[in-house]
């Protein structure tokens, strides 16, 4: 799964949802992408399952970009722990959504096959997202 290899802090705020992006608003890399049109934190483990996912239909065929990357912490107590004492340790991986952000590119094969490739990759997201083209 994806992690930073190091980072300047271990743990970090939690981030604000909302407003729109600004960056990751156009396909740069490929012929077709996943555009979220909802605002979610999306996991390390999400990114992966939507990865295979892709990565059957496109065969030997494709190629694919993961244009976002889980680079923000998220701490977790363990059960049983009183209030107080502390931050707990850091549990996974996420990265902040927000409408408009193309997650996923896809070039080198049909675009039926893509859309079903993306559409099917979409269910393992938390966000709603569209199939966009390089032409819109």
């Amino acid at each position: 799964m994806l992690t930073p290899k190091r980072q300047k802090y271990r743990k970090a705020h939690k981030a604000k949802r909302g407003g729109k992006a600004t960056s990751l608003v156009d396909i740069a890399f490929g012929s077709y992408g996943l555009k979220a049109t909802t605002a979610h934190w999306v996991t390390s483990r999400q990114i992966e399952a939507a990865r295979r996912v892709m990565t059957r239909y496109t065969r030997k065929g494709g190629r694919i970009w993961i244009r976002i990357f889980p680079d923000r912490p998220v701490t977790q107590k363990g059960g049983e722990i009183p209030m107080g004492k502390g931050k707990g340790a850091v549990d996974h991986y996420i990265v902040p959504i927000k409408p408009g952000m193309v997650m996923f590119e896809m070039e080198g094969i049909a675009e039926e096959v893509a859309k079903e490739a993306m559409e099917n990759a979409a269910y393992k997201l938390p966000v709603k997202s569209k199939f966009v083209t390089k032409d819109q």
